[in-house]
């Protein structure tokens, strides 16, 4: 057993990621957050899509639960093939599982089953592990930057420099939940989309307030869509795919309206077939390219960037410092 080694799980309402990193001999290497701190065993992410069919009744249901079980317990053998140690595996439980009525039944399953224990964190410790986590994969500079993660729950702003947090605030709107709400045809109905535009009028006043006062001159978006509308821009002008080790990108607001406008007026069969989407994405980004539309749009800002490292790299780089 490799006592030093770690790893850390990120449960999020549609896909659960596992990250194994070996930290250097001599412990944790305190210092600039841009350098990489450990090492990187093991990385991959599988759809557990557990607010599929129950997360705007607030459950998790029966299907879900073993979707959620089949992914942990192929986790569960490759900690062990890693020799991760019990203690030293982090398991953390986002909007799915914090908002579900069975959330608590849910983990007991996950931990009889698997023997992973699972750490429920609220919005606010999830803002603040997504901000380490971007602040460790780019330079945010000195002025206000909004950085945007998009769940299937529950969506996470967070107004900082690189080196402090403005103001940050986790939403229930995530992907799953306005995709279940709002998209009733396939392509969305301009008529749904205008739904949707308001309902983000509605339910993010705190955001419009907080812009206001910080004047955010990016957004940064962490991983998930995100990563896919890189993989699309790269798959458009390059024909390649982004350089893997690569964690900070920048987005053309061209490039982005180009993939709004394609993903906007096909269908799920037509989404899938763009170069550089992935299957686990295809009906979720609809409605997370409108919520990033609607920021850009709203607030009138003219850069995008992307950090590939969200929460999981956030809660490793607290564990550093």
């Amino acid at each position: 057993m490799d006592h030093q080694r770690l790893g850390i799980i990120d449960l999020g309402t549609n896909t659960f990621h596992l990250l194994i990193v070996e930290p250097p001999g001599d412990g944790y290497r305190v210092g600039s957050a841009r350098k990489e701190p450990t090492r990187t065993l093991f990385h991959e992410s599988r759809a557990a899509k557990i607010g599929e069919g129950g997360i705007n009744q607030r459950t998790i249901t029966p299907a879900a639960t073993e979707r959620a079980l089949t992914v942990l317990r192929y986790f569960r053998e490759k900690l062990n093939a890693y020799d991760v140690a019990p203690e030293r595996t982090f398991a953390f439980g986002t909007s799915a599982i914090r908002n579900a009525e069975n959330g608590r039944e849910f983990c007991q399953t996950v931990q009889e089953a698997t023997g992973i224990s699972i750490q429920v964190i609220d919005g606010a410790r999830e803002a603040d592990y997504i901000y380490r986590g971007v602040r460790a994969a780019l330079d945010l500079g000195p002025d206000p930057a909004l950085v945007m993660d998009i769940g299937g729950g529950s969506v996470e702003f967070i107004i900082g420099n690189h080196s402090q947090v403005f103001w940050k605030q986790s939403f229930e709107i995530g992907g799953q939940r306005i995709l279940e709400k709002f998209m009733r045809t396939d392509p969305l109905s301009e008529a749904d989309r205008k739904r949707l535009y308001s309902y983000f009028d509605e339910h993010l006043i705190p955001l419009a307030n907080a812009i206001h006062q910080y004047a955010p001159t990016a957004i940064v978006g962490s991983s998930g869509s995100f990563d896919t509308l890189v993989a699309m821009d790269y798959q458009h002008r390059t024909g390649t795919w982004p350089d893997a080790t690569q964690t900070g990108f920048e987005l053309s607001l061209e490039e982005f309206r180009r993939s709004y406008t394609q993903l906007l007026t096909k269908n799920h069969e037509e989404r899938l077939a763009i170069p550089g989407m992935i299957p686990l994405r295809v009906d979720m980004i609809v409605v997370a390219v409108c919520l990033i539309d609607y920021v850009l749009r709203s607030y009138h800002i003219q850069r995008l960037r992307v950090s590939t490292y969200a929460l999981k790299e956030g809660v490793l780089y607290s564990m550093e410092n």
